[in-house]
């Protein structure tokens, strides 16, 4: 932690620009540091590089044409960004939506979700300068992105939800490839735990390093891993079931340190408990259509009831939240969108103070931000 007094002596302190284009930023973050010698006093991070006003377009597109642009806020979580989309407005139109499609949705929201667990560990050690874990989480990766794409037809952006249930069905031969693909996984836990968690130097960069308390996630709204890694159970697949997940059983993993080797524990646990939930929905996926007879799907002007709605999901980074305003047209009056990376973002203005220059790629890396998403 910090070794010296604050000060505002400017001879004694001097800024450095950490980004806009610093690799370990993974898009276009920028860092304003002011250091004294290599001591971090503040950090600010500026934002606005990449801003696409996905917002402003969702007031100017139908329901149904706004479907791409969900994946591309969070193109790691893009499964669960364009799921939570077309739930939230069944929710407010109040289509219904098959049994199979429920199920077969948390399937690959949960597939999708360890994907981006498993490019965010490989980019995060590489970052620190350990390339091999990097090799093993990119191969496991493809295996479930050729998984996916067997159903969607994309590996990274994904638009396969429709009102009223999917696009295409899960094929008969989609449960067998699944098992298959989580038994490659469940063999390779154990070398990722021995390469990465027994490994000194990553134990050294990460443990102790870039604390945050309950109090400061709760203060900035910080959600998913990062506050859970700070001891806070909270998951909205939990507090605020939707979906199919209530039918399902898994645990919360949480540790009390609240610093960057909590998070990185508490992502791999959680890919343990994806794996959980998928066996379950595997076993009890039901047959019968995977679109709703008759629904809308994403063929008419569809026009949403007078009215507000607020519909949140567990994205891999967090609070996932939609704000729908709808004055009865076919587009909406507005589109808010909650994105966890945004307050996960403004907290490192709490962590990194105190510690050195070679802590902040630890201290970023840690917290998992998708940027486009923040410059939504």
């Amino acid at each position: 932690m910090r070794t010296h007094p604050p000060t505002t002596d400017p001879l004694d302190t001097y800024t450095l620009n950490m980004g806009p284009q610093h690799p370990s930023t993974h898009g276009v973050l920028r860092l304003l540091l002011t250091l004294r010698g290599e001591e971090i006093v503040t950090a600010e991070p500026v934002i606005g590089y990449s801003h696409r006003a996905h917002e402003k377009m969702a007031e100017n597109r139908t329901y149904a044409q706004f479907l791409p642009n969900t994946s591309r806020q969070d193109y790691l979580s893009g499964m669960i960004y364009n799921f939570a989309w077309v739930e939230a407005v069944e929710k407010m139109a109040g289509i219904p939506v098959p049994e199979r499609a429920l199920v077969a949705r948390v399937i690959l929201a949960e597939f999708n979700r360890i994907a981006s667990h498993l490019l965010w560990i490989g980019a995060f050690l590489l970052d620190l300068g350990a390339p091999t874990p990097f090799l093993y989480c990119w191969d496991d990766r493809e295996a479930i992105l050729f998984l996916l794409e067997s159903v969607t037809g994309s590996r990274l952006t994904y638009a396969s939800g429709r009102f009223g249930g999917l696009a295409r069905d899960l094929d008969a031969d989609f449960p067998r490839r699944a098992r298959e693909v989580i038994a490659k996984l469940r063999a390779r836990w154990p070398e990722y735990d021995r390469l990465i968690e027994d490994n000194v130097i990553f134990r050294n960069r990460a443990i102790g390093v870039g604390v945050l308390t309950r109090d400061q996630c709760r203060s900035y709204g910080v959600t998913g891993p990062t506050l859970r890694g700070s001891g806070v159970p909270y998951d909205v697949r939990k507090a605020e079931p939707y979906g199919a997940y209530p039918r399902f059983e898994f645990d919360i993993p949480t540790r009390p340190e609240g610093d960057v080797f909590a998070r990185y524990w508490v992502r791999v646990q959680e890919m343990r408990q994806s794996v959980r939930i998928i066996e379950q929905a595997l076993d009890q996926l039901p047959g019968g259509p995977f679109l709703e007879p008759g629904s809308i799907g994403v063929k008419k002007r569809l026009k949403l009831p007078v009215g507000t709605q607020y519909y949140a999901v567990e994205s891999a980074r967090g609070h996932y939240g939609i704000l729908l305003v709808s004055e009865g047209g076919a587009e909406p009056y507005r589109a808010k969108f909650r994105t966890p990376s945004y307050p996960n973002l403004a907290v490192l203005t709490e962590a990194m103070p105190g510690t050195l220059v070679a802590d902040a790629v630890a201290i970023l890396g840690s917290t998992d931000l998708v940027m486009p998403e923040v410059d939504r």
